[in-house]
């Protein structure tokens, strides 16, 4: 017996048939899925203290369940006081398994824990069906441990679809579960 993530069981048995009946798709091939998940977060401190992005790393792989790759910078800014190839952020690619466990993770555990949460909003996306959100504290999220936190940070979070445009990448995020604001 193998494991399925709930998310994705979602996606086949509601999401799916939900899609062709909006967009009268003809085969379920058609429809839309989300591809992979992209964690992006910036250290702009880490200029002046390494071992910033060393944490962010760390923290970012106990939320994640997949190891961080460390960022560098790709040209100097003097006002920044930044050097050519300095660690300045981390990121992870997610896809498959662990996409779907985050992203169940981030719905159903996460967004609960933002402070003053009113909904997602729909302005995120980019005029191809993919959406990003911004978030502002990484403490959301139930693998960080509040009391060794040194530095609260915040990330992006981009969701990659398959979808054509914005409206069909929107009616994929709303029926898998993302609780977006009501116009």
């Amino acid at each position: 017996m193998s494991y399925t993530p709930r998310l994705k069981k979602k996606y086949t048995e509601e999401v799916i048939p939900g899609m062709q009946d909006k967009f009268n798709y003809s085969n379920s091939m058609q429809v839309p899925r989300i591809t992979k998940v992209v964690l992006n977060q910036g250290v702009g401190a880490a200029v002046n203290d390494k071992k910033l992005v060393d944490a962010a790393v760390d923290e970012m792989t106990k939320i994640t369940g997949q190891k961080a790759l460390a960022t560098y910078s790709k040209k100097a800014i003097s006002n920044f006081k930044l050097r050519e190839k300095m660690p300045i952020g981390c990121k992870v690619t997610l896809r498959r398994e662990k996409m779907y466990d985050f992203l169940d993770r981030l719905i159903s555990v996460s967004m609960p824990r933002i402070r003053d949460f009113q909904g997602l909003t729909v302005k995120g996306f980019d005029g191809r069906g993919n959406w990003t959100m911004g978030i502002t504290e990484q403490i959301i999220f139930p693998e960080i441990d509040i009391d060794k936190v040194n530095r609260i940070s915040g990330m992006d979070i981009t969701v990659v679809t398959s979808a054509e445009n914005d409206e069909q990448g929107l009616e994929l995020l709303r029926l898998m579960g993302f609780p977006f604001k009501k116009d």
